[in-house]
């Protein structure tokens, strides 16, 4: 067993696993998110804001820390969407480069196929029983991963849709207006129908939801009286009360999805956009394979990243 640590630095949260990999098998020792919206604004202005630079490389700074005192024997950290978009990256990259300097870990600002690859190996470790192919689906803050895969990638695209992404571009009313909603709908289909033209849709087996957006939506599908990954792991849900799940937190205000007790309080502001674009993705995939039922995974490109460690050894 090798102990490592995981960074997945996103557009909406940077997340921090330290786990004992050996290859093919993760035992989890600490698992932590924060949420710091990195990507806030980039959309727009093509360059990561100076507060958001500021608080993702003190969170990188403490989680540095944590994996010296757990005992690392090494470190990798995955940037993702804004990273790859802003123009002023290197910044960004100079400053994960010192504050890992200890571990020599150089930030990689991987492309959309290489995330998607991590997302499906992470998602799809304890999917045993489940029926292949599998379409692993990763909701991020500033893009959307497709990846379909039985014992390993077959097709893979990213697209850039997003909680963020779609939440600053469409979502600015509490609660969002129809006349905002159906210009984001339009956006998201036509990026599932870019995704389908490179990742075959149709004879999907089970399709896995990952990252925050989708186990929200679970957990609020599930009713749950807290975040509970426990539960939330492995949950497979009809998609009819997946898709009312979905609906129910577009179409509530603020201060309904903040009294929610499983809502992270980073999440409140963007979980509409992502339960729109997990709602079209659902509802494209009964259409295409005639699914009946979609899965989550609490294992998502942190687990990749993990395990990709223990791979690389």
């Amino acid at each position: 067993m090798t102990r490592v640590g995981a960074i997945d630095c996103g557009t909406n949260s940077i997340r921090l696993l330290i786990a004992d990999v050996t290859e093919g098998s993760l035992q989890e020792v600490h698992r932590e998110m924060r949420i710091v919206r990195l990507g806030h604004g980039v959309d727009a202005t093509g360059r990561i804001g100076a507060e958001p630079m500021a608080r993702t490389l003190a969170a990188a700074a403490d989680y540095a820390a944590q994996c010296q005192e757990a005992g690392c024997e090494s470190v990798r950290f995955v940037a993702t969407s804004a990273s790859r978009d802003a123009d002023n990256a290197e910044e960004f990259v100079a400053g994960i480069r010192e504050a890992f300097a200890a571990f020599g870990t150089v930030p990689e600002v991987i492309s959309g196929q290489e995330e998607a690859a991590l997302s499906f190996a992470g998602a799809t470790t304890g999917l045993r029983g489940a029926a292949a192919p599998y379409l692993v689906v990763d909701i991020g803050g500033g893009s959307t991963e497709f990846v379909r895969g039985t014992q390993g990638v077959e097709q893979s695209v990213s697209v850039d849709i997003g909680c963020v992404r779609m939440t600053e571009r469409h979502l600015h009313s509490d609660p969002p207006t129809e006349e905002e909603i159906w210009p984001a709908l339009g956006d998201v289909t036509v990026a599932v129908n870019a995704a389908a033209e490179q990742v075959d849709l149709t004879g999907i087996g089970t399709l896995v939801g990952v990252a925050g957006s989708v186990t929200t939506v679970t957990a609020h599908a599930l009713g749950l009286d807290a975040y509970r990954p426990d539960q939330i792991h492995g949950a497979e849900l009809p998609v009819e009360q997946a898709i009312a799940a979905c609906t129910e937190l577009v179409q509530m205000n603020r201060t309904d999805r903040a009294a929610l007790p499983y809502m992270h309080e980073g999440r409140v502001d963007v979980i509409g956009a992502g339960a729109l674009v997990w709602r079209s993705i659902i509802q494209r995939l009964q259409h295409d394979s005639g699914l009946s039922t979609v899965r989550t995974s609490e294992h998502d490109i942190l687990d990749g990243i993990a395990l990709s460690q223990a791979a690389a050894g």
